[in-house]
């Protein structure tokens, strides 16, 4: 992988809280959905087959909110090596001015799909998910 993986998300009805904007329980299924997305997008067939992740942990930082309609860009990458069954991950949301909203730094573990058993994340399953340095 040479790119951060991106997705982007409109602010609908349903996001917003009583403040009028977008639910900080959202930003964190949006987390949820690029992670989710990333991984069908970019993994091999056969380890989205045999493996399944789930988070252990979230970090996020909230700098700025979006309003109904309003347009995010999910920016996502894997910032290095796994350790073990886990891997960090790392999400940025921006605004239609580009600044960084919100922030998160997650850990995921990686199970065996059918038997819901860590499985240590071998070199082969994350390397398209590592952006290349120079």
């Amino acid at each position: 992988m040479t790119e951060p993986f991106r997705k982007t998300f409109t602010a609908a009805p349903e996001h917003i809280d009583v403040m009028g904007h977008v639910n900080n329980a959202v930003w964190v299924q949006w987390v949820q959905d690029m992670a989710t997305a990333h991984w069908d997008a970019v993994a091999d067939p056969a380890h989205v087959a045999e493996f399944v992740w789930l988070v252990t942990r979230h970090e996020i930082d909230y700098r700025g909110n979006v309003a109904e309609g309003e347009t995010v860009t999910g920016t996502t990458w894997i910032p290095g090596e796994s350790k073990g069954a886990q891997s960090a991950r790392r999400v940025d949301f921006t605004n239609e001015a580009g600044k960084v909203i919100v922030s998160a730094n997650t850990m995921w573990a990686m199970l065996h799909r059918e038997t819901g058993r860590l499985a240590r994340v071998r070199p082969d399953i994350i390397a398209p998910f590592l952006l290349e340095t120079e």
